[in-house]
């Protein structure tokens, strides 16, 4: 086996760049559209995003900093999760630009919104996917000295799914040819789910089962 570099967090990485999130990867891109209190429109890229529950279906994005998406979601309640894919990765991108609060970046940036039907907040009608979801709850998250920090959490229950009726084969939802775009390591690197990435894992039976074939591959 190769040398390990280790450090603890508490004393930095003393590497160019911290390399968190570039463990952590791929990421899915929440891309949250709200609506605030004035009904103005809001739309904005998260990397700090999953699904993290399916009975009830929840998602959670984490902001640094309390931004508008999460002001927004607080206040109304609601949140639209849109499908960013490789098609719409500029506009995904362009969407994170330094926009004057209540300007609209949905509407900004060219793309078409779309009325939910659950919630009062635009989709992103060029997204093959969307998830319109009700706020479960905000957490501002502390330190482990119990610090409270600039960073949030943001939950929200999945009420009502938007499907491009293109992308559905055989009634399942086309991950490959939907090409979702995800943030995999520094500031400009991108993964992109497609046909030749896909691999596909069935659970074991047993244990024994699994262990034999980890063996075989070894």
């Amino acid at each position: 086996m190769s040398e390990t570099y280790s450090y603890e967090v508490a004393q930095g990485h003393g590497l160019p760049h911290d390399p968190f999130k570039a463990i952590v990867a791929p990421r899915p891109i929440g891309w949250i559209s709200t609506r605030d209190a004035e009904g103005r429109g809001n739309l904005a890229p998260y990397s700090f995003f999953n699904a993290i529950s399916d009975t009830p279906p929840v998602l959670a994005f984490g902001s640094s900093g309390y931004k508008d998406s999460v002001r927004n979601a607080e206040t109304t309640g609601a949140f639209v999760y849109n499908l960013a894919t490789e098609a719409l990765a500029d506009a995904m991108n362009g969407s994170s630009a330094n926009f004057a609060s209540g300007e609209d970046e949905l509407r900004a940036m060219g793309l078409t919104p779309a009325a939910c039907r659950c919630v009062d907040v635009d989709r992103v009608a060029e997204s093959p996917a969307a998830l319109e979801c009700r706020v479960l709850d905000v957490i501002r998250l502390k330190d482990l000295h119990g610090d409270v920090t600039d960073s949030y959490v943001v939950f929200g229950q999945v009420v009502a799914v938007h499907l491009d009726m293109a992308f559905l084969r055989d009634g399942l939802f086309d991950t490959a040819a939907a090409g979702s775009i995800q943030r995999a390591g520094y500031m400009t690197d991108y993964a992109v789910v497609g046909p030749d990435s896909m691999r596909a894992l069935r659970r074991p039976g047993s244990p024994e089962e699994a262990i034999a074939k980890y063996r075989r591959r070894k």
